[in-house]
């Protein structure tokens, strides 16, 4: 009933490379060198020079009365879901980013101008590198569910629980404000600032501040943190994660520039991870230096009692439960990942369909900025028809259009050019997550449309290729119709104003720029109307999404 992932991976031979890479770019590490050295350096000066700033958490114990104390239920609850739900969207991510490994400020993703890479691999100028030959191996016990090409159940378990991340966080800021917590958290002055400081001139030169108790109090260093994990890191995420999705990207293009672009995006989005994690280490050794139990019971029992043991004994309950879960879900990648695929289509597939899925790409992009770099992907068709075709420069090419329409057509691409041309520039966004910018000249889809004149019960169109897909047999993919007829939806046989090279695609690849990268097909050969998707193929509605578990609708 299920294909197995894992029967699927062992049958593709690719070296599984699983030593640990760090590449930082030099300004870059010259750049986070001299912010670190800074702030240590202002530290240990401060601390040689003047000796230990005053601790203001001082004043904190002699305040006997405090109007807000403990931890409500709601919090408890608050919390250790949050907990939960970023774990499966930190692993999940790892597993995102290695299948391409390499993060960039610029727009065109050019091999060797990234700012941290994870990969010791130089992309060769000899012969052919896809972005999928970039791809690199990722231990299960770090990714979700790790190993190598698994980016659609990746991005199914990103998905999946994204929602009720963002879900609880709303509940948790609803509740904040609705009663007195948001005291504990939110800064009252700036005086906030140069006492977290002073807090930290203690950490950073190994003399340990007093620790208020924080069932009552909160050091000043403490409250900016939660203040700026809670108020910054959050909506950070979800605003760097929205910007790099096509259909935003297209319609909003002014929106991923308050990252620079929709790689300044995804390296936000990873710097965000970072914080988190770094954030989660700091505050779980605090927690435990601290005073443990105690501080367990204010997180689990909301109770501040130094001798019980039962919030222990429940924190470790829960973090042994995330531990299990992720055993669980590893299982379910290799063994049940249609279960992973349906739960995502069903839940964020039918948000996006009436939602990002309806926006309308417009043109914004210029000539200066098409990338001097494409990344190619997908291998090269062997099939013995296409390769005739290319031999004679595709002049004896057919493109056949048919299934449910009144006028089945047969279209050299001669004929295809003098139907009429569309030229735009746009950003190309791989599921994988590089980008690249290019002109492409073709075929509006509309005028095809209007030619082959489809049946009142066609809902989609399928695109045939030459090529194959990861792992053998035809590739295809299916766009619904209204998404066909939308702006600067082509059939393009022009790229940067050259015609399609081989291994972009030629003689035909396909342009619907509202979508990711792989739902516009390379090397057409045919194109067909139906009433769905559900009677092509194994029914999922194109290879990725049979074999690979992709996304039917590929907006973000």
């Amino acid at each position: 009933m299920f294909t197995h992932f894992n029967q699927i991976e062992k049958s593709v031979h690719y070296p599984q490379d699983r030593k640990l890479f760090i590449g930082l770019n030099p300004y870059a590490f010259l750049i986070i060198g001299i912010v670190f050295l800074g702030i240590m350096g202002a530290a240990w000066i401060q601390f040689l020079v003047y000796g230990l700033p005053k601790d203001p958490s001082l004043a904190l114990l002699s305040i006997t009365e405090v109007k807000v104390k403990g931890f409500p239920l709601w919090l408890i609850l608050c919390h250790w879901v949050n907990f939960f739900f970023l774990m499966i969207l930190i692993k999940s991510g790892l597993s995102i980013l290695m299948d391409h490994p390499r993060l960039y400020w610029n727009k065109g993703c050019t091999p060797g101008s990234e700012w941290l890479k994870f990969t010791p691999l130089i992309v060769p100028k000899d012969k052919l590198w896809t972005a999928k030959d970039d791809a690199r191996y990722i231990s299960p016990i770090i990714g979700l569910p790790g190993y190598r090409h698994t980016v659609g159940i990746a991005r199914g378990w990103h998905f999946i629980h994204v929602l009720f991340f963002v879900l609880n966080g709303i509940i948790f800021i609803t509740l904040l404000f609705a009663g007195d917590q948001w005291q504990r958290i939110t800064p009252s002055s700036w005086q906030i600032i140069p006492d977290a400081w002073a807090v930290f001139v203690h950490y950073a030169t190994f003399n340990l501040p007093i620790e208020p108790d924080g069932f009552y109090h909160y050091n000043a260093l403490q409250q900016i943190s939660y203040f700026g994990v809670i108020f910054i890191l959050g909506p950070l995420a979800m605003l760097s994660g929205v910007c790099m999705s096509p259909a935003i990207d297209n319609r909003f293009y002014w929106l991923p520039k308050l990252f620079g672009n929709r790689q300044g995006a995804r390296s936000v989005h990873f710097l965000v991870m970072l914080a988190y994690v770094a954030f989660i280490i700091v505050h779980v050794t605090m927690v435990v230096i601290t005073g443990f139990v105690r501080n367990m019971n204010h997180i689990t029992l909301g109770t501040d009692n130094p001798s019980d043991y039962t919030g222990l004994y429940i924190g470790s309950a829960i973090i042994l439960f995330t531990i299990a879960f992720f055993v669980y879900a590893h299982w379910v990648s290799w063994k049940r990942p249609r279960w992973v695929q349906r739960t995502d289509a069903f839940i964020n597939g039918n948000l996006w369909q009436f939602t990002i899925n309806k926006l309308k790409p417009r043109a914004y992009l210029k000539k200066k900025d098409i990338s001097p770099f494409f990344w190619p992907n997908g291998n090269l068709p062997i099939s013995e028809k296409w390769k005739k075709l290319a031999e004679n420069k595709f002049k004896d090419y057919k493109l056949k259009v048919g299934g449910l329409v009144e006028n089945p057509v047969e279209l050299s691409l001669d004929d295809i050019k003098n139907l009429g041309k569309e030229q735009n520039i746009t950003m190309h966004h791989c599921v994988q997550g590089w980008t690249g910018v290019a002109e492409w000249g073709g075929l509006p889809i509309k005028v095809l449309v209007d030619l082959v004149k489809p049946h009142p019960s066609v809902t989609t169109v399928v695109f045939y290729s030459f090529g194959e897909g990861l792992y053998g047999g035809m590739y295809y993919d299916t766009i619904t119709l209204d998404n066909c007829l939308k702006p600067a939806s082509i059939l393009a046989w022009e790229m940067n104003y050259e015609l399609l090279s081989e291994v972009h695609g030629a003689p035909l690849r396909l342009r619907v720029e509202n979508q990711l990268g792989y739902k516009m097909v390379k090397w057409i050969e045919r194109i067909e109307f139906v009433e769905t998707y559900k009677t092509i193929g194994k029914g999922y509605g194109g290879k990725n999404e049979d074999d690979e578990y992709f996304d039917l609708i590929a907006n973000v």
